[in-house]
């Protein structure tokens, strides 16, 4: 993938004052905001709200936050309103109010089915951007013949001398920065890492990932880092991850499967893989809202747009694990256009 020179954001919360109907900056209190995602979110990847860049919306009275990035005349809202039913539109439409303010329009991606209507009733143009990918780990078995290849390739990483445990992230930030300095530089000198759509390590969020490693001898062959997930289906992300670009095979494989049966021995309910653009796309799947033209472009990147973004590459692993799939959506404040759509790559620094 080619990117441009990324764009860099401040965190801040913006917090609507009610007497004079302006959002003032302010130190954003992290800890607050991963407890509304606690309480409230029902996103497999809502723990990605906590990305350092971020910003925070917030209304006096309203127990819930929004998570976006400002960028052009857009701001990027990542998943919905992370709020109670009961507060969940006001909280949506002091954010809209707040964006008119602002003369910005407003770009939601990775919204869940039942953020659909909130977004519907206020004029949005929603459609299906992806799918996430989940697996029921009180049913999961690698055994049968349909798991064959996926066995071989993490009996060859551990041939190969392979060694996964979990440990603590604190400990290995230089370890994992060098590696993924390495793994970057595999893709092209024009290369960057993402932003805004995929996990970080590192910052005051730190303390509630987990970490799994791969270890050739006393080299960082690869790593893995879950983050928490909340809601119906709690358990935890395979997150962010990297491993040697010229390592054995199955080096990944090798390092889930540990995380896997340890998360089934604590009785976790749900691995999820997280959310893959373009990919499990169905038209069955899309809300009366939606605009065809975009659909079809959504598809011919689906079809056709591995430059663009590695989705075939991503969900060719995922599927290793037979995952269940729950279709994530898009939303255009102002009607579907190829500028809304560009900022949500932006902020992702893939442009």
């Amino acid at each position: 993938m080619r990117q441009a020179e990324s764009v860099k954001y401040t965190s801040e919360v913006d917090h609507m004052n009610d007497s004079a109907g302006v959002n003032v900056p302010q130190s954003p209190p992290l800890e607050t905001v991963r407890q509304a995602l606690e309480k409230y979110s029902d996103n497999p990847s809502a723990f990605l709200a906590l990305n350092s860049g971020n910003s925070y919306f917030t209304v006096p009275g309203l127990d819930g936050v929004i998570a976006y990035r400002r960028s052009g005349r857009y701001l990027v809202q990542f998943g919905g309103a992370f709020a109670a039913e009961v507060g969940y539109a006001q909280l949506l439409d002091r954010f809209l109010q707040y964006a008119r303010s602002r003369r910005r329009k407003v770009v939601a991606v990775q919204l869940q089915t039942y953020d659909l209507g909130y977004y519907a009733e206020r004029g949005f143009t929603t459609n299906q951007i992806g799918s996430s990918y989940m697996v029921d780990l009180s049913t999961c078995t690698l055994r049968g013949s349909r798991f064959m290849q996926l066995r071989n390739k993490i009996s060859r990483a551990v041939r190969a001398g392979l060694t996964v445990r979990e440990v603590d992230q604190t400990r290995w930030p230089e370890q994992m920065a060098a590696l993924d300095a390495r793994w970057l530089r595999s893709k092209g000198k024009h290369a960057k890492p993402l932003e805004f759509l995929v996990g970080e390590y590192g910052g005051s969020a730190q303390q509630h990932r987990r970490l799994f490693i791969g270890l050739l001898g006393q080299e960082l062959a690869g790593y893995i880092s879950y983050s928490p997930v909340y809601g119906d289906r709690p358990g935890w992300l395979h997150d962010l991850s990297r491993r040697l670009p010229d390592g054995p095979p199955g080096i990944m494989e090798a390092i889930n499967k540990t995380a896997i049966d340890t998360f089934q021995a604590e009785h976790v309910p749900w691995l999820h893989f997280g959310f893959t653009p373009f990919t499990g796309l169905d038209p069955e799947l899309e809300a009366g809202s939606h605009s065809r033209w975009f659909r079809w472009l959504v598809h011919q990147l689906g079809a056709h747009g591995e430059s663009v973004y590695p989705a075939k590459t991503q969900l060719a692993y995922k599927n290793k694990w037979n995952p269940v799939a729950l279709p994530e959506y898009i939303a255009f404040s102002h009607g579907a256009g190829i500028s809304g759509f560009l900022q949500v790559f932006r902020v992702a620094n893939a442009l």
